[in-house]
């Protein structure tokens, strides 16, 4: 006979551990976009690389914020689960990931229309 207060938690931590993997995967993504349009592009155009090589400088900044976060996070909860309580992510979090991946979109498509 399963506990169900055992298979609750269990399901919840394996939930967080999905969430976490997500944070990862986007890192992931991050730093892999960091590498095509800093490394790769400039070695593929004629034209000015530099604002490639920031672009994925930018990329790869937030790929390792992303990861610091993701750990964070995982920490966090983890420990809010031991409380039995529940962890939001701080909305300075969200805003400050939001907003630089917003800035690095617009400037990849600033470089994408100036670039000829």
């Amino acid at each position: 006979m399963n506990d169900p207060d055992v298979d609750v938690t269990r399901r919840t931590r394996l939930a967080a551990e999905r969430t976490w993997l997500a944070w990862w995967r986007s890192g992931l993504t991050a730093s892999t976009a960091a590498l095509a349009v800093g490394g790769l592009v400039p070695q593929l155009i004629d034209g000015s690389r530099t604002p490639y090589i920031v672009l994925g400088c930018g990329y790869a900044l937030l790929a390792a914020a992303v990861f610091v976060a993701a750990g964070l996070r995982r920490v966090n909860v983890a420990r809010a689960l031991e409380r039995g309580e529940y962890q939001e992510v701080g909305e300075g979090v969200v805003w400050g990931l939001s907003f630089v991946a917003l800035v690095l979109a617009l400037g990849t498509l600033a470089i994408i229309i100036i670039q000829p």
